[in-house]
Parts: C-alpha cells; structure tokens; sequence
C-alpha cells in the first residue's frame, strides 16, 4: 500500500493514540523486515497473557499495560500472544516472551523476545496512529529508526579459534611460519657505543647484505623492508637527538636518526633505536628432505658451512657411495643440481628449528648459527639412529614435487 493511500484513508489518525510496536534488536535468522515478523510502527491490536484478554484501545496506553504485564510476570505467566495492525487490513500474529529491562530506571518494564528466535527482540511504546502509519509506510524510515537503535546497543565478541588444528593443517610446516627476515641494528660510530650511524647507513647495509647473498648463489628475493623501534636506556650525550614532548617541530630532526631521546623532569633517560627489518624469501620456497638413519651409517655423506652473510649450506658430498644417507635421501642430486645453476644449497631448518641469520649487531656482527655445533648435532643423531629432518632454500618449484617425495632431477638451464 502507497505511503500516500495509507495517510488518506484515516485523515483522523494525528491525534489517535495508540500502542505500538518497537524493534530493539535484529533477528540473526530471517530477514527483519519480511512479513511474518514484527516491524516498529506496527499498532498493537490484541494482547493475551495467561487467561487475560485485551483489545485496543489499552486502558493507559503502555503503562497500564506495563503494569498487568509485570502482574502477569509475577505469577509466572510470561509467555505472550500478540496481534498487530499494518495499514488497515494486514494482521500479524507472534508469540513471545516477557523479559524485564534490568537497566536503571526501568523498574517494572518488560521487553519481549520471539520464542522461535530470541535473538528477535521489541517493546512497547505509546504513539499517534499517523507516526505509525509513516512509518510503516516509508522502508527508509524503519531502517532509519532500526539504525539508530543498533548504533546504541552495538556489541563486539571474541570468537574461539582452533589455532592447534590450524597451525598443524595450513601451514606448509607444521607449527612454523614461513616468513623470513633479518634485523639490523644502526652502526655504532665510536667504540662507546654513544653515537650511531643515521638509519640511511642502515637501509645501505641491508641492502648490500642481500645483494651479496644473491650474488654468492642463496635463492632469495627481497620482500619488504621496514624500520623497527627498539626501546633503550640512554643519558647525556648518548642521544644523537632530543625530541621535547610539547614541541612538533623537534620531529623533523629524528626523521634520519638512529637513536633519539625523550626528556622527561629527570633528563633524557627513554631511547629509540631506528632498526631495519629486511623481509625476504625463497624463490620457490623450502623443500622437505627427511634422512634416514640406518643400523650400519658410520657418516651422513654431506657437510656443511657457512657463508659470509650467515646462511648454513651443504658445502659437499660424498660422491661414489650410494648407500650413505645424502644418497639415499636425494640430497646429494639436489646438491648437484645447485652446483650446475650456481646455487648454494642452503639449509634453513634442521628439525624444524631456524638456522638462518637473524641480526646484525651495532659492532658489525652477523649473529647466526655455529657449523661446528650443527655437525656435532647431526652426528649424535645419526648415532641414535634417530631419521634428520632438513628444509632446503629452493631456486626452481620443479625441483620438488608437491607429495614431498624424492624429486626427479634433470638437467634444467642456469639461473643466475
């Protein structure tokens, strides 16, 4: 029915009061506003409670009915049998139940839920039978006032997670990330360590840290880089800069910083250092090789080093046996694949655990894992005939095929 028919069929309804109907919250089901729930501006016809039967007009408006409600409630009779008006001649019929509003101030007042859905919630409210009929008549208006409520009654939740299952079934290893990076710290310019090199000095050295690393044959790619805020206590002189926390304009002397103080009554005593975080990873991601111990292995047939920047790698192999473990396992031919590409096969987990580089000292120093205490590992396991586990840093997805089994090599074109 046309906004306009509505309003012109009942010229008398400005002053009618009636009871009335108001949404207060949403129903997570159905659609609110189809036709077999109840909208706000609906005209209350009807109420049955318990053997108590009332028709419109109600004797008070709201509060009369507020008051047999909480008499009803009281003797606990709380569901509710409600007929409404929409227009003229559409009646919808609903059952629900009585909840009293425990908010301050509403002493005696009761809200009313769907019993097929409780999440479906309204009370009543005293209006002119012309507000009703507008809205009822105009969509937008409901959905206005329905706004306007929700924004009032808004509610966030957390939600349980199964991050054990997740983290064992979505990732490619198990239990571990995939993302690989490398903090710099800025360069100490004094041997007291109380001037710093300015963060453009470290943005240099991470990049010729991954030019090289590529230029020596690790499969990388860069990723992203950012700076990253390190908290420190410094005093005096050790601040290459003092940022007052009442002036802006003291900002733009720390843009190019690597250390910077705040003051506070005592003098400056809070430092920032301005890291790098360069972010990289393989080029066609790690490859799982599982080594098998057996009864009669008196060596593994591989060793490792570690190259300028860092990184283990599998340096050599045993050639001619091809019963130790590096044979077995197909490490030895992915070795040789790298040789004839011009790659260094690097490894970047040993069971699971990191090996590779992962900071650089303000002295210079890149802080990363011992060759000799590696070996030593690898030889106890191999004595404890306990199965090694290896991920490897690829340069050709083709290389490693999808099962995890032994991948077939051929001879594939140089990639410098």
């Amino acid at each position: 029915m046309e906004r306009s028919q509505l309003l012109s069929e009942l010229p008398s309804s400005k002053t009618v009061s009636v009871l009335a109907i108001e949404c207060i919250r949403g129903t997570a089901k159905v659609d609110e506003w189809r036709g077999g729930l109840l909208r706000t501006g609906d005209i209350v016809e009807e109420i049955r409670v318990g053997d108590i039967f009332l028709r419109s007009p109600f004797k008070n408006g709201k509060p009369g009915v507020e008051k047999i409600l909480h008499s009803s409630f009281k003797n606990q009779q709380m569901p509710i049998f409600l007929r409404v008006r929409r227009g003229r001649d559409e009646f919808i019929e609903l059952q629900a139940f009585m909840v009293p509003n425990d908010t301050r101030g509403t002493k005696n007042q009761y809200s009313l839920t769907a019993i097929d859905d409780p999440n479906y919630a309204f009370r009543f409210l005293d209006r002119t039978e012309a507000e009703c009929l507008e809205l009822q008549a105009s969509r937008s208006a409901r959905i206005q006032n329905a706004l306007n409520v929700a924004q009032l009654q808004l509610q966030e939740r957390y939600v349980s997670y199964p991050w054990e299952r997740k983290m064992q079934g979505v990732l490619s290893i198990a239990n571990s990330s995939c993302f690989l990076s490398i903090l710099f710290l800025p360069k100490s310019s004094d041997r007291m360590s109380s001037r710093y090199n300015d963060i453009e000095d470290t943005f240099a050295r991470a990049n010729a840290w991954l030019s090289a690393s590529q230029a020596s044959g690790v499969p990388i790619v860069f990723t992203n880089i950012q700076i990253e805020s390190l908290l420190t206590k410094i005093s005096g002189e050790t601040a290459s800069s003092t940022v007052s926390a009442s002036s802006l304009s003291d900002l733009s002397s720390i843009t190019n910083a690597s250390l910077y103080g705040f003051e506070d009554y005592h003098g400056v005593d809070i430092g920032v250092v301005q890291s790098v975080r360069l972010w990289y990873s393989p080029i066609a991601g790690e490859y799982r090789v599982e080594i098998d111990i057996k009864q009669a292995d008196t060596k593994l047939g591989f060793a490792i080093s570690r190259s300028e920047e860092g990184f283990i790698y599998i340096s050599s192999v045993v050639e001619r046996d091809d019963d130790v473990p590096s044979a077995r396992s197909g490490l030895r031919d992915i070795y040789k694949d790298a040789i004839r590409t011009s790659h260094l096969l690097v490894v970047s987990r040993i069971n699971n655990q990191k090996v590779l580089p992962w900071i650089v000292s303000p002295y210079g120093e890149i802080r990363c894992f011992d060759t000799v205490f590696i070996s030593h590992r690898l030889s106890l396991q191999r004595r404890a005939k306990v199965p090694i586990l290896l991920h490897l840093l690829m340069w050709d997805q083709e290389l490693a095929s999808p099962s995890g089994s032994i991948p077939r090599l051929t001879n594939y074109p140089a990639q410098h």
